[in-house]
C-alpha cells in the first residue's frame, strides 16, 4: 500500500529555513553532538536559535566556504554532527571541490544546508538564485537529498539527518510558504507519499491518471493544478518526494503502474534534479510517458516569487498545462 498523508490546507506559512531551524534546536537538545557551523548568515539560514542555545557549540566561520567545509569534515572525523549553512549558491555552489573530496570521499556525517535556493529568493536575482545545487549534490557518490515541502518536513528531516551516519545535502528555500503537513507529521525514512487523490465529483473513474511527482514547496502549486484539472475529468494524483538521493524507487514503480503519465514538477532547473531522477530510474525499469516542469536551461532573475513562478512556468496554470499535454 502507497504512504498517503494528505494536504491539508492551513492559513499559516512559515519559511522552510525556519523549520530547519527548530529542527537544529532539537537535535543539539536531544545528542550533544550536534554542533553548526556558518559562512557569516547565522540569522538568514536560522542558525540563531542554535547560536542562543549553545553558544559553545556554534561557530560562526566568516565568508569561507572552502574553508567550513574542511573544518566540518574534521568536527566529523572526531565524533561531531556537525551542520555547515550557507546559501545554496555558495555551498554547494562555491564549495563543490571540498564537498566532494574532503567530506564525501571519506564519507563524513556532515550535514550540507543550502538556503535561499530556486527562484523564489525573489529579489536577490540571479547570482543569488540556486537552480543547479540538486544536481550537482545528487551526483556525488554516496551523498543523500532532501528536499522539504514546509516547515513542518524542514524540522522533522532536520532531526532525522542528525541521527544518521551519511552525508546529507538539505535544500531550503528563502519565502514564506504555506503549511501543508500536520504538526505529528513523522519522517518515513525517505519514502515518498500521497499528499492529494483525485475526486470525482460524479464518482466513477476519470478518462485520465496522471500523476504529479513534486519536491519542495513548489508542491503546493502542484496541488492547486490537480484540483483545477479534476474539474475537466481529469485526475492527477500528487506525490511528495521529500528524498531525492536515493530516490523511494520501490513507490515509483508501485505507483506508475496505475499511471498513464507522469509530471514532475521542481523549483530547479529542468536537467539534472528531480525530474531527471525520475525518468533516468523509470526509462529502464518501467518506460512511461514523461513531462518534466522546471526551470527551461536558463538563470534566474529579481522578482516577487508568484511572479517569477508565471515567467519561468512554474505556476499551478503552467503544470496544468503540462498535465493536459500528456493526456492527448
Amino acid at each position: 500500500m502507497l504512504r498517503t498523508t494528505l494536504f491539508t490546507p492551513k492559513e499559516e506559512e512559515k519559511t522552510t529555513r525556519e523549520g530547519f531551524g527548530e529542527g537544529l534546536v532539537n537535535a543539539g537538545l536531544n545528542d550533544s553532538r550536534v554542533v553548526a557551523l556558518c559562512a557569516d548568515l547565522t540569522e538568514s539560514v536560522k542558525m540563531d536559535g542554535f547560536r542562543r542555545e549553545f553558544p559553545l557549540r556554534f561557530f560562526e566561520v566568516g565568508v569561507t566556504e572552502q574553508a567550513m567545509s574542511g573544518l566540518a569534515s574534521g568536527m566529523a572525523a572526531m565524533g561531531y554532527i556537525p551542520f555547515m549553512a550557507s546559501y545554496a549558491m555558495f555551498s554547494p555552489g562555491r564549495n563543490w571541490e571540498q564537498i566532494r573530496t574532503t567530506i564525501v570521499y571519506n564519507n563524513q556525517p556532515v550535514k550540507i544546508v543550502g538556503a535561499h535556493s530556486g527562484v523564489s529568493v525573489g529579489p536577490d536575482g540571479a547570482t543569488h538564485q540556486a537552480l543547479e545545487d540538486m544536481a550537482l549534490m545528487r551526483l556525488i557518490p554516496n551523498m543523500h537529498v532532501f528536499v522539504p515541502c514546509d516547515a513542518v518536513e524542514a524540522r522533522v528531516i532536520t532531526e532525522h539527518i542528525a541521527t544518521t551516519k551519511h552525508p546529507s545535502y538539505l535544500r531550503l528555500t528563502r519565502e514564506k510558504t504555506p503549511i501543508m503537513l500536520s504538526d505529528d507529521y513523522a519522517w518515513g525514512n525517505g519514502k515518498a507519499y500521497v499528499m492529494h487523490i483525485a475526486q470525482h465529483k460524479h464518482g466513477g473513474n476519470y478518462a485520465h491518471n496522471v500523476g504529479i511527482i513534486a519536491c519542495g514547496p513548489i508542491i503546493y502549486e502542484a496541488l492547486k493544478a490537480a484540483r483545477e484539472l479534476e474539474k475537466e475529468g481529469i485526475g492527477a494524483t500528487v506525490i511528495n518526494m521529500p528524498q531525492v538521493k536515493p530516490l523511494d524507487t520501490a513507490f515509483l514503480l508501485r505507483f506508475v503502474k496505475d499511471m498513464k503519465a507522469i509530471v514532475t514538477v521542481e523549483e530547479h532547473q529542468v536537467s539534472g534534479g528531480l525530474g531527471s531522477a525520475i525518468a533516468e530510474f523509470l526509462s529502464e525499469h518501467h518506460p512511461i510517458r514523461i513531462a518534466r516542469v522546471g526551470v527551461e536551461d536558463r538563470f534566474g532573475q529579481s522578482g516577487k516569487m508568484q511572479e517569477l513562478y508565471e515567467e519561468y512556468k512554474l505556476s499551478a496554470k503552467h503544470i496544468a498545462d503540462k498535465v493536459r499535454s500528456v493526456t492527448r
